[in-house]
């Protein structure tokens, strides 16, 4: 294992990095009803080419996090970043659903596997000391975040200005910035710390036989369906619901500036405090927002009020997960195990994005899935409580 670039570069290469990887992708909804309306879509096809990507996302996650473990994160991010150029310029030539599902579906989420928090956080999570490791991943986390503050109004701006089909190859152009932003995780010397290394192997099966690794996977698959759902069909049940596709744009953007304090904050709480109870408070602050939401009638207060609350907590489950698995095993496979408790995120986010556009096609109503996100909500909650946090004692060789 070899040892990055200083802290300072790499948390702001990792941040520059989740801000264009995540701020592009928490805009694939604001092209939902353009391009189904264009090209004469139901709601579901563009769905489920969302709903794909996740799911590729969270397969190759695991494989594009051992790759980074063994050879090194800056080659894996910068395949990533390239990958994701290639799947945006093709979803703009797409005009059939299956051409998105390979477009919007695989190449990007091949893209997002290696330019995004699998291997990104497993960078800083290696880089940092431990006692600072959970803040530090919030502030790295924070990068997302601002991409989606930053990124959707700007590609509202492009849909708005030059039409779907150029605001996707514009959008392009800023997803090539990862490939050279990479190069900061590139790295220098020997490991420090020294001592006997565990085979990835034996890794595996320490984490296969731990409850608390599967506890936390499966309450994350939770954040997964809610975050992606909402990311997906947000600015469409707004407009179903009277409101503007600015205001859509708005309040995801409202969401992703919310995060930035959302995050920052999940990590300093996780660094004070026990983190399965900071996420059990993230799930069931959830439950009671969305609650709250679709009871209300509707308006714009309740929509911005929504939107900061759901904000705080939007990505804070991630340093916190992340921060917990390296508690728990070390940080020597982090990218690996962060890795496939991602994917229980992933399948969520493919549940999420394809079960929203299933059940609307089919009842004309959103109001199913916003049930399953709240009742997800409670048996997440509940799920984090038994989780042993303590870090594994692993017999020292002779």
């Amino acid at each position: 294992m070899t040892r990055p670039r200083s802290p300072l570069v790499v948390l702001v290469a990792a941040g520059l990095i989740l801000m264009l990887a995540l701020g592009t992708r928490q805009g694939f909804g604001l092209f939902l009803q353009p391009m189904c309306s264009a090209l004469g879509w139901g709601r579901e096809t563009f769905s489920a080419a969302i709903a794909l990507q996740n799911l590729v996302w969270g397969l190759a996650q695991p494989f594009t996090g051992m790759i980074a473990d063994r050879f090194g994160a800056a080659r894996v991010t910068a395949a990533g970043g390239l990958l994701y150029t290639a799947g945006l310029v093709t979803m703009a030539y797409s005009t059939s659903g299956p051409a998105l599902d390979v477009s919007a579906g695989v190449l990007i989420g091949l893209g997002l596997s290696g330019a995004s928090f699998g291997v990104v956080l497993g960078v800083v999570g290696r880089t940092v000391p431990a006692e600072r490791r959970t803040a530090a991943l919030g502030l790295a986390g924070a990068g997302g975040s601002i991409g989606q503050f930053v990124m959707l109004p700007y590609g509202q701006a492009l849909i708005s200005q030059f039409g779907w089909f150029t605001a996707l190859l514009l959008l392009a152009v800023s997803a090539f910035l990862i490939v050279p932003l990479a190069a900061a995780f590139a790295a220098k010397g020997e490991a420090a710390g020294g001592g006997a290394q565990q085979p990835i192997a034996a890794a595996l099966r320490e984490a296969g036989r731990h409850k608390g690794f599967w506890l936390a996977t499966v309450s994350f698959a939770v954040c997964g369906f809610q975050t992606v759902f909402i990311m997906t069909h947000m600015p469409a049940y707004l407009v179903d619901r009277g409101s503007s596709a600015v205001e859509g744009m708005t309040a995801l953007a409202i969401i992703g500036f919310a995060n930035i304090a959302g995050s920052l904050g999940a990590g300093v709480l996780g660094d004070r405090y026990r983190k399965k109870h900071v996420l059990v408070w993230i799930y069931a602050i959830r439950a009671v927002a969305i609650a709250a939401f679709i009871a209300a009638p509707p308006s714009q207060a309740v929509t911005w009020a929504f939107a900061v609350v759901l904000g705080l907590t939007w990505l804070g489950t991630v340093p916190l997960t992340n921060a917990l698995v390296a508690q728990i095993f070390g940080v020597q496979y982090l990218s690996t195990l962060f890795s496939i408790a991602f994917l229980g995120h992933q399948i969520g986010g493919f549940l999420g994005a394809w079960l929203g556009g299933y059940v609307f096609d089919a009842t004309g109503s959103y109001f199913g899935v916003w049930m399953i996100a709240i009742a997800a909500s409670v048996v997440a909650a509940v799920m984090c409580l038994p989780i042993d946090e303590r870090p594994l004692r692993r017999p020292v060789p002779a």
